[in-house]
């Protein structure tokens, strides 16, 4: 099976404006939009949201969360833990809107990515096979996210913001293939 771009189906699926890549270089969105406010909450949510999965995904415990939450969970509180307030602020901020219209905005991006990863593994997916999902998804997620937002920092994980996370080309895709290979856990479980 052909591997999804998670971030690209959540922004066609919801109509949200189109995702814009951030330039390794200046740090920025590499083309503004004419759609302003409703371009900089997806561009903001979309990222922040699945990079904010993309962790969760990789304990046990939140991964198993992912395969057995239901439509009424919130998905924001549980990947942000007691700072869900503070990263719904952080996207608020960033696209010039409130909190609870970025966190409500969250709120559906994450449904909608918990509701795709299921449908793009089998029924009964183990809590590696999400794990691995949305390891896959790692480049694919961070190249949008603005680092302005500071996600890493907030998840206690500053490989988030690094601009080298942004940059493409067969260089970079053969180092982040061999951070993936470190960064999945497969070869040492108990280190989790």
């Amino acid at each position: 099976m052909a591997q999804i771009n998670l971030a690209e189906t959540i922004q066609k699926n919801l109509g949200f404006p189109p995702l814009q890549k951030i330039n390794p270089n200046t740090q920025e969105v590499k083309e503004e939009s004419g759609q302003y406010p409703e371009n900089k909450l997806s561009q903001g949510a979309i990222p922040s949201v699945l990079a904010g999965l993309y962790l969760f995904a990789t304990s046990d415990q939140g991964a198993a969360t992912i395969l057995g939450g239901n439509s009424s969970t919130n998905w924001v509180d549980a990947i942000y833990d007691n700072k869900s307030a503070e990263a719904a602020q952080k996207v608020a901020e960033y696209a010039s809107t409130d909190a609870s219209t970025a966190k409500s905005a969250m709120e559906r991006i994450a449904g909608e990515a918990v509701r795709i990863a299921r449908e793009q593994l089998p029924s009964d997916a183990s809590p590696r096979q999400i794990n691995d999902f949305f390891t896959g998804q790692r480049d694919k997620i961070l190249i949008y996210l603005p680092p302005a937002l500071q996600i890493g920092q907030l998840l206690k994980d500053n490989t988030l913001d690094d601009r080298t996370n942004k940059m493409e080309g067969p260089i970079s895709g053969l180092m982040h293939k061999i951070e993936k290979a470190f960064s999945s856990g497969k070869n040492d479980e108990a280190t989790r």
